[in-house]
């Protein structure tokens, strides 16, 4: 079942509750138009209003979790407003992470196709060259170890058992998968076979086409480091340590109480930790699969 982040209660409850946040999802609906795609390539049966009315009942219940557990501060002479400020930001971070997270799973099955991509295709031109039909072939890399490649071409000959031509079938698979790549290769398999051309010299074309384009992405990947680490030493290193230092100078001028001043210290830790793990995540994506 496809599971929600920062969920406090189980999802069989939370989608019993999600009816009635529906006149508030609609409304919310328009400013994420890009979510029924990414539910859909994540392999999602959820539409986009479903979901964001289960992250509303998600986020309330967690909300209200996080606001009691920000009431400790007061013990320690915080503001009457600091729990508050601290469910607002938590609250906006976890809604926002929650609406990101179909997107991230379809990246991470787009990463997981293009890398297994190459090695699939080259084990197609071998039983090609060797004379083995096409079906065999598509049964073949089914049975082996392509990670969701093999998922897409299982999917594939199971409606081919089911009366289904090759040809739609394929279709199928291609326009389901979000990966630009293997929808490419795909429809150049479909429409040599609508041709009766020789599907070995267009896998060979596929493959040099992929190598060249997984080169594109490593040389992209590189121009791209240099800024991001600009930006990590921005961020992690630098803003951190002028923070210590404001606070440090400010609490010598102005009657800080020090328990406000450890707060201060220990939040200003959480959001560079907070960011340091954002960070990761944001090269992990970056990545190219060919790196993975």
């Amino acid at each position: 079942m496809f599971k929600i982040p920062f969920s406090i209660l189980p999802m069989s409850a939370i989608y019993r509750l999600s009816p009635f946040y529906r006149g508030l999802a609609q409304k919310l609906e328009k400013s994420f138009p890009s979510l029924e795609v990414y539910l859909n390539q994540a392999e999602t049966r959820i539409r986009a209003l479903d979901y964001i009315a289960m992250c509303l009942v998600s986020l309330t219940f967690f909300t209200i979790f996080i606001f009691f557990v920000s009431l400790f501060s007061l013990a320690f002479g915080a503001g009457v407003f600091l729990p508050f400020i601290i469910t607002f930001f938590c609250a906006a971070f976890v809604f926002f992470q929650q609406m990101a997270y179909p997107r991230l799973v379809a990246v991470r099955r787009i990463k997981e196709i293009e890398r297994n991509l190459l090695p699939a295709l080259q084990d197609m031109l071998v039983q090609l060259n060797s004379g083995i039909p096409l079906f065999n072939i598509l049964a073949s890399i089914a049975r082996g170890s392509y990670g969701a490649i093999s998922i897409e071409f299982k999917n594939a000959i199971q409606e081919i058992n089911a009366g289904r031509s090759q040809i739609d079938a394929l279709e199928d698979i291609a326009v389901r998968n979000p990966s630009v790549l293997f929808r490419r290769t795909i429809w150049q398999v479909v429409n040599g076979m609508k041709e009766g051309a020789d599907i070995a010299s267009l896998i060979k074309e596929v493959m040099r086409a992929v190598s060249d384009e997984q080169v594109t992405q490593i040389q992209k990947y590189g121009g791209q480091l240099s800024p991001l680490a600009l930006f990590y030493m921005l961020i992690a290193i630098i803003a951190p340590s002028l923070g210590v230092t404001f606070i440090i100078v400010l609490s010598s001028f102005v009657a800080i109480a020090p328990t406000v001043t450890k707060i201060l210290f220990y939040w200003l830790l959480v959001f560079t930790m907070l960011f340091q793990v954002m960070f990761l995540g944001m090269i992990k994506t970056r990545r190219p699969s060919l790196l993975d």
